[in-house]
């Protein structure tokens, strides 16, 4: 076992007959039990049971790949054709950071809303008309968000491409090349 691990992180053993054993609750867990964890921010590592290989991104990808199949999925075709195109590729390491970025870009704006909409729920569920004047005040502010998440998303891939040609140009600067002439 990882000795470098949280003790506070919940340790989840994948057996060979591929269940899971959660050993913080002594019991046998369900892939929707994992996914619940996620919702809750719980934190957690899934372990082979057999050799302790880290397992976790496995079955996060597991619990994507069934959200996925079921009802209306998140990534269109192209966009998972285009992820897979990046493996293998130059651009495979920057574009996981750049992704990365992205979500938490997105999910900053997904938490100023929700706290801008503090205060709308009255003790019996959301009030509608508190609800109605939210949205005609916040509207414009959930554009002006999204807006900002746009120019920060170009400005990170800018950033992208000025590392690769930087990169580049460190890389092959020490090789002698010759300007081509024009011949005519």
């Amino acid at each position: 076992m990882n000795s470098a691990r949280k003790t506070n992180e919940r340790l989840i053993k994948k057996y060979p007959n591929r269940r899971l054993y959660d050993t913080q609750t002594s019991s046998y867990i369900t892939l929707n039990d994992v996914k619940q964890l996620v919702l809750d921010n719980e934190e957690f590592t899934v372990v082979d049971a057999k050799n302790n290989e880290d397992l976790t991104r496995s079955i996060l990808l597991q619990i994507i790949l069934e959200e996925e199949a079921s009802g209306t999925p998140m990534f269109s075709s192209a966009a998972l054709s285009q992820i897979i195109r990046f493996y293998g590729h130059a651009m495979q390491g920057m574009m996981g950071s750049y992704l990365e970025k992205n979500v938490q870009a997105f999910t900053e704006i997904q938490n100023k809303l929700a706290e801008s909409s503090k205060g709308l729920y009255d003790g019996r569920g959301l009030n509608p008309e508190l609800w109605s004047q939210f949205l005609n005040v916040q509207g414009p502010m959930m554009q002006g968000m999204m807006n900002n998440y746009i120019d920060q998303s170009k400005s990170l891939f800018v950033q992208m491409q000025e590392q690769m040609q930087n990169q580049a140009k460190s890389i092959f600067g020490a090789f002698p090349f010759v300007p081509p002439t024009d011949k005519k």
